[in-house]
């Protein structure tokens, strides 16, 4: 599959489940070990020897995992060092370039999660304690507090509330309009036509069809996604 993702642009993948989602996120994050043809460009950069952690720093890029229970938090941890994952070389939570700063990290904690709504507002309560709203919100916190530059919203809303499920959705659409790529990837297709701005199609680990907003039709849609004849708008 070849694709571009533009700034200012949110991309939809739509498919049925176990359609090959998982693994283009996968090589997404991780192009270092799992990229074996082809090439992958951030910015005009090719990335395609990157690991994750060079991806965060050099590229701006951060994530929604598909599973934030098993790889978006640390459940027996706090939120305020769930908040720290993947930054901890982020200088503003350093002192003397090596030293992990608790009182920046704690003052960057309570904004983002006053910000984000995220209940209890407290910085020391387990993660695993939160309800699923909350440990999203958490999540979606942390990765956007870096104003990335390219977002990977892996099944943004599921398990959350009607009420999480809008603030989550008004996020993804102001990092939008503030000028950075979002690949937004959701099995529910009323999401991937809500937010999208294009919208591919995923069938068998191909793209089998490409929609612009104005061509939207969740028939034809949910036909290709299941598998009828191709069609793409180039």
């Amino acid at each position: 599959m070849s694709f571009r993702l533009h700034a200012g642009e949110v991309l939809g993948i739509a498919g049925v489940e176990g359609n090959g989602q998982t693994e283009l996120i996968r090589l997404l994050l991780s192009p270092h070990d799992r990229l074996q043809s082809g090439s992958y460009s951030l910015n005009g950069k090719d990335v395609s020897r990157f690991g994750g952690g060079e991806l965060r720093r050099a590229c701006g890029l951060a994530v929604f995992p598909e599973d934030r229970l098993k790889e978006g938090l640390i459940l027996q941890d706090t939120a305020e060092d769930n908040f720290l994952l993947g930054r901890q070389r982020d200088p503003a939570f350093r002192r003397r370039g090596i030293l992990l700063s608790r009182s920046a990290l704690r003052k960057a904690t309570l904004a983002a999660i006053a910000e984000y709504d995220v209940r209890p507002p407290n910085p020391a309560a387990i993660a695993g304690s939160l309800s699923g709203g909350n440990q999203q919100k958490l999540v979606v916190a942390r990765e956007l507090s870096c104003a990335p530059k390219f977002l990977i919203a892996a099944q943004p809303t599921r398990g959350v509330d009607i009420g999480a499920i809008e603030f989550i959705h008004s996020r993804i659409q102001r990092l939008r309009d503030s000028g950075s790529g979002v690949l937004l990837v959701s099995s529910e297709l009323d999401e991937v036509l809500k937010l999208s701005d294009r919208v591919l199609v995923l069938y068998r680990g191909r793209v089998v069809g490409s929609f612009l907003r104005a061509e939207f039709d969740e028939k034809k849609i949910g036909l290709l996604m299941a598998g009828g004849a191709e069609r793409s708008t180039g």
